[in-house]
């Protein structure tokens, strides 16, 4: 801190308040400081030095890359948490849930985090969030990808996961859709023919979309005969919204890339006085709780196993990460092959 003050020409005591309470410096002085930090390698005070101070340590930071109620709300995500405490909890370790909401000061809440390590739910490549996590030079694991220099991958295989549940999805059809998660970080919405799986900086979504052109090429169908409906985010009212414009261009089949977003379909389906399967064929992904009560063909994947695995890659207790195991469960929303 004292040779970024000496290369700054400010007090060490400017450089901290740089560093820790922004509010308190002028924007050009706190710029010029974190360029001056940047040019010299320092990325702040250590947040585990920090801890000792504050008697606070052994913890774990989960980055959600979703705003805080996504964790309450999505039931993928509650299960994922629940096998992160499943670990942390025999050795009486804390976890911080560290929320962002795609704003400047998403890099600031990664960055003063006090924790050991990082477990960062799926997120885009060039989510500034995980950038400052792996910048920190602590562990961090991703749960589904990306999987980029400095983190391990916590993940089954989704394309191969999308073939087969494309698979259940398309058989028998003659117009079929997708029902798809944001492209980009922007999470524009959208809906039209045709898609290109190198268009999306979220691997987890390339990774399908890439599950589902393998399909298309094997039954020498044209990407640019699928119907795609982007929804902004997977949540209730961009869900149905999306769900909604998908209806409306009448699909006969839909691969839906959540339980949540294929329950909103079906639910705007029924609505509509579509029958399901014969009129329309719908899966999802993940095997949530009401999967099986809505008889939802899906992809089943043990979320909470996965959390406890990225708990455990994350602070050391395990080296080996294989594929983590999925199937598809079939029922009644499909036809059948």
């Amino acid at each position: 801190m004292a040779d970024v003050a000496r290369a700054s020409g400010v007090s060490v005591m400017t450089v901290s308040y740089a560093l820790n309470r922004p509010e308190r410096v002028a924007a050009h002085t706190r710029q010029r400081v974190l360029e001056t930090a940047r040019r010299l390698g320092y990325s702040g005070p250590d947040p585990r030095a920090r801890s000792l101070r504050r008697r606070i340590s052994d913890c774990l930071g989960v980055v959600l890359g979703e705003q805080l109620r996504y964790a309450f709300d999505n039931p993928m995500v509650t299960r994922f948490l629940a096998g992160i405490s499943d670990e942390l909890v025999q050795s009486g370790e804390a976890l911080t849930i560290i929320s962002t909401a795609g704003g400047d000061r998403d890099r600031d809440r990664v960055t003063a985090a006090a924790v050991d390590a990082f477990v960062v739910w799926s997120t885009a490549t060039d989510d500034p969030a995980l950038l400052a996590a792996i910048a920190t030079g602590r562990p961090v694991v991703v749960q589904g990808g990306p999987q980029l220099p400095g983190t391990q991958c916590v993940s089954i295989d989704d394309r191969a996961a999308a073939y087969a549940i494309t698979e259940a999805a398309f058989a028998t059809s003659r117009r079929p859709a997708v029902l798809s998660f944001p492209l980009t970080q922007e999470r524009t919405p959208g809906i039209g023919y045709g898609f290109d799986p190198g268009s999306t900086t979220y691997p987890v979504t390339e990774a399908r979309l890439r599950g589902i052109a393998d399909y298309c090429q094997a039954r020498q169908i044209s990407n640019d005969e699928v119907l795609v409906s982007v929804a902004a985010r997977n949540d209730e009212s961009h869900g149905r919204e999306a769900a909604r414009a998908l209806l409306a261009q009448r699909p006969d089949a839909v691969m839906a890339m959540s339980d949540e977003l294929a329950r909103f379909l079906l639910e705007e389906a029924s609505a509509s006085g579509l029958r399901v399967p014969d009129d329309i064929a719908v899966t999802g992904w993940d095997d949530e709780p009401s999967a099986a009560r809505l008889g939802l063909t899906t992809v089943a994947q043990d979320l909470r196993a996965q959390g406890a695995i990225c708990a455990r890659l994350a602070l050391g207790r395990q080296t080996e990460n294989p594929y983590a195991p999925w199937h598809v469960m079939h029922r009644t929303t499909t036809r059948g092959a």
